[in-house]
C-alpha cells in the first residue's frame, strides 16, 4: 500500500510540473502580425504582443542580466532585405527590481515591434522568423518561449 501511495505522489508531482511548463510565457501573450506597403518595395512589417493579467514582456534591451529580453530572429530570405532593427512601441517602463539587482525595462498589456522591409522585386513572399521572450510578474517569472512566424510581404 506504501508502494502505491508513493507511486501516486510522485505520478502527481510529475503532471503539477508538467502542467506548469504548459503555462509558460507562451500562454501569457499572443501575437499577432500584419505588414502594409509603405513605398515601392518598401513595407512595414508589425509583431504586436498582447500580455495577459499582471504579466509584463521584456524589451529588447532588458537593462540588466538576468531576464530574457525579448528577440527577434529573421530567417533570410533572397527576396527580402530588412532595415535596420526593429522599434518598439508602447509605453515602455524602467523600474528597479531587486531580483535582477537594477532597472529594467518592460512592457505591460501590449507592445508592438515594427520592422522595415525591403522586397528586392514585386513578387509574393513572406518575412520568416521566430520571437523568444519571457514574462513575469511581482512573484514569478515563467520559463521562456520561442513563438515562429510568417508574414505575407508583396505581391
Amino acid at each position: 500500500m506504501k508502494k502505491y501511495i508513493s507511486f501516486l505522489s510522485v505520478l502527481f508531482l510529475v503532471l503539477s510540473f508538467s502542467g506548469f511548463a504548459q503555462m509558460g510565457s507562451a500562454k501569457q501573450v499572443s501575437w499577432t502580425y500584419a505588414s502594409k506597403k509603405i513605398g515601392d518595395k518598401r513595407y512595414e512589417v508589425s509583431m504586436t504582443a498582447t500580455i495577459a493579467g499582471n504579466y509584463h514582456l521584456y524589451a529588447q534591451v532588458a537593462g540588466v542580466e538576468g531576464p530574457v529580453p525579448t528577440t527577434i530572429t529573421f530567417t533570410p530570405n533572397p527576396l527580402l532585405t530588412v532595415d535596420g532593427k526593429p522599434m518598439e512601441q508602447g509605453k515602455k517602463i524602467t523600474k528597479m527590481e531587486e531580483a535582477w539587482d537594477g532597472k529594467v525595462n518592460f512592457y505591460e498589456k501590449t507592445v508592438t515591434f515594427v520592422q522595415v522591409v525591403n522586397a528586392k522585386t514585386k513578387a509574393k513572399t513572406s518575412l520568416n522568423g521566430k520571437i523568444e521572450f519571457m514574462v513575469c510578474n511581482d512573484e514569478l517569472c515563467l520559463p521562456p518561449a520561442e513563438v515562429p512566424f510568417k508574414i505575407a510581404i508583396g505581391g
